[in-house]
């Protein structure tokens, strides 16, 4: 205790930086969210089963929070009900105050977090050493150091498991279909049935703000509880209070991530959108078959990183394969340049006529 500098810096600057570090991943996060949301609304006429698939995990997620909230507070379960817009639950017992505030917490913040979790925790069996606590800090510039190597060696690790898969192990397969179930679900505003409906992050964040507004002497406790958690770590010399914060960190990552994941999914099937009839399913059997081809070659002629190289080539073939098939087999949608406008022409009738694009 001798060796800790008693200042400003070390009782509030320290405590601080990792704080500011998650809200940062968790800001990252959220944008991504809404990248996501937008580009399902893109094409949501045209897959709409795909899209009330998409709203029905995030949804769930969401509902599975509520519960969870609703189980930590002992209030029970009464009834469990989830369709593709909307999901309720109703606790066993009524509770007011703090107790109803915590069952609301995780239905609001759960989503961002739990899903992710659950994937985390998933990547501590399949990727294992990805995980470097940080060592304790006494000050600002050293607390985020700190931290911010602790973040980096995650995603170091993360994507170098994640470009040297083998997807003929089925744990690799089986984690990279979690990523995209995951990153899927880590949604909570729906992709709505008509375009009028705007459930979008700022949606989210007022209803957040609000929700923690309310009731600030809860803040203020949670706050002075976690500030006394840091001054335990910081006498005894010990480093749970970065631990704690940086698997906050890890959990943002892990769901950006699985979120860049969907974008790959995503863009693939909105090439296929441009594909006539059943050839669209051409490029998606390429995946496999490219996959497959490159192993056996890398098999009789081995070379360094061939996992790598095997889904460089399955990536590069599938993209030439769809673009060939977009040029090709494009699909025979008729689609009007402008739309279609009343005019009035010199006899005074109305009539219609289509404009030429040039």
């Amino acid at each position: 205790m001798a060796n800790i500098p008693l200042n400003i810096d070390s009782l509030v600057g320290a405590a601080l930086a990792p704080i500011l570090g998650v809200i940062a991943f968790w800001f990252l996060q959220l944008i991504f969210i809404e990248i996501q949301k937008r580009m399902l609304t893109r094409f949501r006429h045209s897959h709409e089963a795909f899209c009330r698939f998409t709203n029905f995990i995030g949804i769930l997620f969401q509902t599975i929070c509520h519960a969870l909230g609703y189980t930590v507070t002992r209030s029970g379960i009464a009834t469990f009900h989830v369709t593709v817009n909307y999901g309720t639950v109703e606790p066993r017992k009524e509770k007011t105050g703090v107790f109803e505030w915590i069952a609301t917490s995780f239905l609001l913040l759960g989503p961002f977090f739990i899903p992710a979790g659950l994937a985390l925790l998933f990547s501590a069996i399949v990727i294992g050493n990805a995980f470097v606590f940080p060592a304790p800090s006494y000050s600002f510039v050293e607390s985020l150091t700190n931290f911010g190597i602790s973040i980096i060696t995650f995603v170091q690790r993360f994507f170098n498991f994640l470009i040297h898969m083998d997807l003929f192990n089925p744990l690799h397969i089986g984690f990279l279909f979690v990523l995209w179930f995951f990153g899927l679900g880590i949604r909570p505003s729906y992709v709505g049935e008509e375009r009028k409906a705007k459930i979008d992050m700022i949606h989210d964040l007022k209803n957040i703000f609000y929700h923690l507004t309310k009731k600030p002497l809860y803040i203020l406790v949670i706050i002075l509880g976690l500030y006394a958690f840091y001054f335990l770590s910081l006498f005894l010399k010990q480093n749970w209070y970065m631990a704690l914060f940086s698997v906050f960190g890890w959990i943002s990552l892990t769901a950006i991530i699985a979120l860049l994941l969907t974008y790959l999914l995503l863009f693939l099937i909105k090439l296929t959108d441009y594909i006539r009839g059943w050839w669209k399913a051409v490029s998606y059997l390429t995946v496999p078959v490219s996959y497959v081809i490159a192993r056996i070659i890398f098999l009789y002629y081995p070379v360094r990183q061939g996992y790598s190289f095997s889904l460089l080539l399955m990536m590069v073939c599938t993209f030439i394969v769809t673009i060939l098939l977009i040029k090709y087999k494009k699909t025979n949608r008729f689609k009007t340049a402008t739309k279609m406008k009343h005019m009035r022409v010199a006899d005074g009738k109305k009539r219609s006529s289509k404009k030429r694009a040039n």
